[in-house]
């Protein structure tokens, strides 16, 4: 059996992607849901509330990560697979720079000093303004998700 970071994470996946319409969850192939079935932590419960959207609910890292690549494998068109690839690349490029400033053997036993950085100044939006309420899909608000995740701008 798989770890149980990652069994807990197919179990969320699976929970996610029962909401999506049918001609989307068809997309993803049998084989990959039949893993995730096999593999997931049957003690573990989760549940998602579909008028909430995906970022304000507690889903684990692994799980946006499957989520993400399942974007990426079945969902994204060519444009948002080159932009998704090129924001994972930057991400992994990013943590390799903080390896290497991390532990250079040059400073290793220097004092670090951390660095501060400003807080960014948030606005608030009045939302009791609206006169008609505009509720969208679970799947518009999970592929929003995902585009927030990965910093994409439409």
């Amino acid at each position: 059996m798989i770890n149980n970071v990652y069994s807990k994470a197919y179990t969320e996946v699976l929970e996610i992607i029962k909401y999506f319409p049918k001609e989307e969850y068809s997309k993803i192939p049998l084989e990959k849901i039949e893993f995730y079935k096999k593999n997931m932590d049957k003690d573990y419960h989760f549940t998602i509330n579909p008028e909430i959207d995906l970022d304000k609910q507690n889903i684990s890292m692994e799980a946006n990560a499957i989520m993400v690549n399942l974007f990426k494998d079945y969902f994204a068109n060519e444009q948002q697979k080159l932009k998704i690839e090129q924001i994972l690349d930057l991400n992994q490029e990013k943590k390799e720079q903080e390896k290497r400033e991390k532990y250079n053997p040059n400073d290793i036993f220097k004092k670090r000093e951390k660095i501060e950085s400003n807080n960014a100044q948030t606005t608030e939006v009045n939302t009791n303004t609206a006169l008609i309420e505009y509720k969208e899909s679970f799947f518009k608000k999970f592929k929003n998700f995902i585009f927030k995740i990965l910093h994409i701008n439409r």
